[in-house]
């Protein structure tokens, strides 16, 4: 048994002195279930490291920081916890079973705990090996295997996608999305299916096709040749951000190239385990910008930067693609992440005519995953008349975390209850996230709060500024107009 296994057991024990981690067994874990040395552990194929498990001296500082263990309030839903269940499954300790499965589920993946760790764990490193390994040795009930192979055979593929659309458009437009909501059977017969509807934004006509050209000239002075990728998912759900992502880049001097045949980058399906899919889908997305010679390749959402920047860890055994991984991920910028490096050159005009005010929302991926945060609020307080002001709890997950709303949707339900609550505490017209994870789910609680705030990309809001357009004078009604200060 491993130094953190054996350190968990002696180090938690609560105030009457009883040995928590074994207490845990029974209460957590199931009191039904076989701790037998003879039961089956990981497979051999890249199994959680012990040398990183070890890393983890139990100290708990994570608890505080875990969106899962604030709402659940169990220890094995907690990095420590499932660091315990990690150990024990890969020394033969715990079974690989659906009650050990159902605590890594549970994570979100918003990676606070390793911004938080004293110690330096590597638990985002734990967690993808071990929802590997649950892809691969846990068998899943008929319903959930169901839904899933539905969201990965779909979601990673916007072509797949619009032919879901048409009908789900005319079922927005018939009337028949308000009858199913107020009959309110669908949450009755799967609470995951109910959360993938409540969830489904407006469908506009732009979703049907991409508008954009392939090369997009810089305006005035060509300063640098970048790379834009559009995102599965938004290219459909919101199309809006990558058109003024392009103007804003152009308008700072930027050649903009839109590889036409780019496809997912595989973060939907790297989150979930799917370790297979993922490879293939970073192979595609690598061969589609080959050739383009780029300054930079710039991405608009954050958990898609997040694993674009991690390609070379994901391809690393295949030697084809490693070192042409290691080279796509060194020039993955955020759109913010690269502007702020590059710096702004065009003219900036005000939103409003009196003070604009507004809370930035920092998506996981971007705060603990990329380690910015900074750039977003510099770019944002360079428009004229914005003031901008901050959340308490701003690190807390939004329960977003990629399709973890739709897979476990009673904790993302409260996760985004709190954000939405925490954001609207700041008194600010108006929200800008930089995800479109986050932009469904706080659009979505807003809705389900009766609010009307608008939730803008920074990217909109740099694109207003610099064409002169304003909003309206009520932010709320999130409409912009054209200003007389053209």
């Amino acid at each position: 048994m491993s130094a953190s296994y054996e350190k968990f057991e002696s180090e938690t024990k609560d105030a009457e002195g009883t040995d928590k981690g074994s207490r845990l067994k029974g209460d957590e874990l199931g009191s039904n279930l076989d701790f037998s040395p003879s039961l089956l552990a990981f497979d051999a194929h890249n199994p959680p490291d012990p040398t990183l498990i070890d890393a983890c001296v139990h100290c708990g500082f994570c608890l505080s920081t875990c969106p899962s263990y604030r709402v659940l309030g169990k220890e094995m839903d907690s990095p420590r916890g499932r660091i315990y269940l990690m150990d024990g499954v890969n020394e033969g300790q715990i079974p690989l079973s659906t009650a050990t499965t159902q605590h890594f589920d549970s994570c979100l993946g918003c990676l606070a705990c390793v911004t938080t760790c004293p110690s330096g764990v590597r638990y985002d490193k734990l967690i993808e090996s071990t929802r590997s390994q649950v892809e691969r040795n846990q068998t899943r009930s008929l319903p959930e295997t169901l839904l899933r192979r539905l969201i990965f055979s779909t979601f990673p593929y916007p072509d797949r996608l619009r032919l879901m659309l048409r009908p789900l458009g005319l079922y927005q437009k018939t009337g028949l999305q308000r009858l199913v909501r107020s009959l309110g059977f669908l949450k009755s017969l799967s609470p995951q299916l109910a959360a993938m509807e409540s969830m489904l934004p407006p469908i506009s006509a732009q979703a049907f096709q991409d508008l954009l050209p392939e090369v997009i000239p810089a305006q005035g002075k060509q300063r640098y040749r970048v790379g834009l990728l559009l995102g599965c998912v938004q290219r459909l759900f919101n199309p809006e951000v990558n058109d003024a992502t392009v103007r804003v880049l152009t308008a700072n001097g930027c050649e903009v190239i839109v590889p036409p045949t780019q496809g997912c980058c595989g973060a939907l399906t790297h989150h979930q385990g799917q370790e297979d899919q993922t490879k293939t889908l970073a192979r595609q997305l690598i061969d589609s910008f080959a050739g383009t010679n780029l300054d930079a390749i710039i991405i608009n959402a954050s958990g898609c930067g997040h694993t674009l920047k991690e390609y070379g860890s994901i391809l690393q055994d295949d030697p084809e693609y490693r070192e042409r991984a290691k080279d796509f991920a060194a020039k993955v910028k955020d759109v913010q992440e690269f502007l702020a490096d590059v710096g702004l050159t065009a003219h900036l005009s005000p939103l409003q005519d009196e003070p604009l005010t507004l809370v930035y929302q920092d998506a996981c991926h971007m705060l603990h995953g990329q380690k910015i945060s900074v750039q977003p609020r510099q770019l944002l307080k360079q428009i004229p008349g914005v003031r901008l002001r901050e959340p308490v709890d701003a690190a807390l997950c939004c329960g977003s975390a990629g399709v973890y709303n739709i897979l476990q949707p009673e904790v993302a339900a409260e996760l985004g209850r709190q954000k939405v609550e925490n954001l609207l505490q700041t008194g600010a017209s108006l929200i800008a996230s930089a995800n479109i994870g986050c932009f469904v789910q706080i659009s979505r609680h807003l809705q389900l709060q009766g609010k009307t705030v608008p939730v803008l990309h920074p990217m909109q809001l740099l694109d207003y500024s610099i064409r002169g357009i304003q909003l309206t004078a009520s932010p709320s009604e999130a409409i912009a107009v054209s200003s007389n200060r053209t």
